[in-house]
């Protein structure tokens, strides 16, 4: 196996977990709702994130650490931050990928059966699959899932705008201000906040980038690990940009409201790509839709309890013990994922039909959470520790310092909103 080849697979594996309910659901509601006013919003988010998300591969490539050892070498409060961050989020973020997904097995498969009893099932055949640990199995899905999704939406996306008469239509500038708006500017910080992807997923992808060396038996080079985040990230963006093309070619021209649960908005999300491509490509868009999004749920459903071990190893041994810059504790990893799933069935018992209040909660915690988590980042990746040859270059620090300035502000002006509100 070639290096590069044998470095493909972290990137596309982020990619598979971005494009969940930030892609299949925000962006596609943000089309529905605003037309194409928010386009420039997605893309200028997606730009802003690169860095800190490319921080994560281009760290453990440099140093064969993860980014959580990164965290512990400027101090005990940097790791006990982040803990912080993502034990407040990942119960809800699990919960909401979970019950998208379960709407979306309902509607495909025709069980008549709560969004609770779905997400039970499919949390569980995600414990199996990890359990098993098949990791190059999980891989595999994920590029033939990625591959499929992609032809259909661009497919989609195409056969949409040729059957468009005027481009004004769709335009939603009129919508302006409504974006001010209490529930206009809570949309929006929602939709940032997941897009294209969570920034703690730089962590997650500095730990999979670790197994997929360790699966592979080769160690990336900086090269390499940034041509598999790249193709993963640029695609990822691509996506977001096209499901937010479909919601406004679609949904907002035809006046179609977006449905406020799992199950109708998987039937409306079937109905987009039929209604271009035709009735023939509604099982395999549904098949398809389904996969992504169980995908997502399995890629998260691993994440979590992979960092948790980490942050424990991290915690215990300090970041010069091999066993915290390398750590594949099975036994602690399973004890975590039964905590992650249990901790995610109870926010969904709790929550109950609160499909997009739930996602909104969830994106809105991520967003005020994502300045911290950059800002620690960009300390890892500039530090003293991080060889110097790898350290990001001038054009890619100025743009994580704008990243960086950009969540601080948003984050500050939903802070006075809401004490004003």
């Amino acid at each position: 196996m070639s290096p590069l080849r044998a470095a493909i697979g972290p990137g596309l594996l982020m990619a598979g977990a971005a494009v969940g309910v930030s892609h299949l659901v925000q962006s596609t509601r943000a089309g529905a709702e605003f037309g194409l006013l928010l386009l420039p919003v997605v893309l200028l988010a997606c730009l802003l994130k690169y860095p800190f998300l490319e921080f994560g591969p281009r760290y453990v490539a440099a140093t064969g650490e993860n980014l959580l050892v990164g965290y512990r070498r400027l101090g005990r409060w940097a790791l006990a931050l982040f803990a912080l961050i993502t034990i407040a989020t990942m119960f809800i973020i699990l919960a909401v990928v979970t019950v998208v997904t379960a709407g979306l097995a309902g509607f495909v498969l025709g069980i008549d059966a709560s969004p609770a009893t779905l997400s039970v099932g499919i949390l569980l055949a995600c414990v199996l699959l990890l359990a098993i640990g098949n990791y190059r199995g999980l891989d595999l899905a994920m590029k033939m899932i990625m591959a499929a999704l992609t032809v259909s939406t661009v497919a989609a996306v195409v056969l949409a705008f040729g059957g468009l008469q005027d481009m004004t239509t769709i335009s939603g500038l009129q919508l302006a201000p409504q974006l001010w708006t209490a529930t206009g500017f809570a949309f929006l910080l929602a939709l940032v906040g997941w897009m294209p992807i969570p920034l703690e997923v730089a962590v997650w992808h500095s730990l999979w980038t670790q197994e997929r060396a360790q699966a592979t038996g080769q160690t990336p080079t900086l090269r390499n690990a940034l041509i598999d985040f790249r193709i993963g990230y640029i695609g990822a963006t691509l996506l977001a940009a096209a499901f937010l093309l479909l919601g406004a070619l679609l949904m907002y021209a035809s006046g179609m409201t977006f449905a406020d649960s799992a199950v109708g908005f998987s039937a409306q999300l079937v109905d987009l790509y039929a209604g271009t491509l035709g009735e023939w490509s509604r099982p395999l868009i549904a098949v398809a839709a389904l996969s992504t999004m169980f995908s997502t749920t399995l890629a998260v459903t691993d994440a979590y309890p992979r960092v948790l071990a980490a942050l424990l190893a991290v915690a215990r041994f300090g970041p010069d013990d091999r066993r915290a810059r390398d750590p594949h504790n099975r036994a602690t990893y399973l004890l975590a994922l039964a905590l992650v799933i249990a901790g995610a069935l109870l926010i969904l018992y709790f929550a109950g039909a609160a499909f997009t209040q739930l996602i909104d909660f969830a994106t809105t915690l991520s967003f005020l959470a994502a300045p911290v988590i950059a800002w620690l980042t960009l300390r890892v990746v500039t530090d003293a520790h991080m060889p110097a040859a790898a350290r990001p270059g001038f054009w890619l620090r100025t743009l994580a310092w704008l990243g960086l300035a950009f969540g601080v502000g948003f984050a500050l002006i939903w802070v006075g909103w809401r004490m004003l509100a």
